[in-house]
């Protein structure tokens, strides 16, 4: 019954932390509108979802969404920093091609979502194949850093998420 009725739960809890959040105050008419919303968005979809990805270790999704969040305020300061310190002349923009080891579409769309959210960074193309992506990166000295940093503290992690 409750599969049926929330045949995508993390959907429907995400649902409802980010209207509570769009409305930007909490009462009881926008919370009975956000489980509306989260209920019946994933019922209307779930069709399109047949094969849901396995989440081997859930707890380590708390985790992740931590390190993706402290990982964007940490960038929101360096970026300021070079935007507002940092001569144009030492500015030194990269692209950067990240294989992956990643092969769940879900997982290396997570991947490319959080270097987008990070500051500095987005994810500008996939390759055909689906085994790399392409990210520009607003400074980097070392290319090879940037691309071991993504692979070392996003994709590991996603790979114990998802695989």
């Amino acid at each position: 019954m409750m599969r049926r009725l929330f045949p995508h739960p993390f959907l429907t809890l995400t649902l409802i932390i980010t209207w509570l959040l769009l409305v930007n105050g909490f009462k009881i008419g926008s919370l009975v509108m956000a489980v509306i919303l989260g209920t019946v968005i994933p019922l209307l979809t779930a069709a399109y979802w047949p094969d849901r990805p396995p989440l081997r270790n859930p707890r380590a999704v708390i985790g992740y969404v931590l390190l993706v969040i402290w990982d964007i305020l940490m960038a929101n300061i360096a970026v300021a920093k070079i935007v507002v310190f940092m001569p144009k002349a030492q500015l030194r923009p990269a692209w950067i091609t990240v294989p992956l080891e990643l092969t769940s579409p879900e997982a290396i769309t997570v991947l490319a979502g959080t270097i987008t959210l990070t500051p500095g960074t987005v994810t500008a193309d996939m390759s055909a194949c689906g085994r790399a992506l392409l990210v520009h990166c607003l400074h980097a000295p070392d290319p090879d850093a940037v691309r071991d940093d993504i692979k070392a503290r996003y994709e590991s992690r996603l790979l114990r998420i998802f695989a």
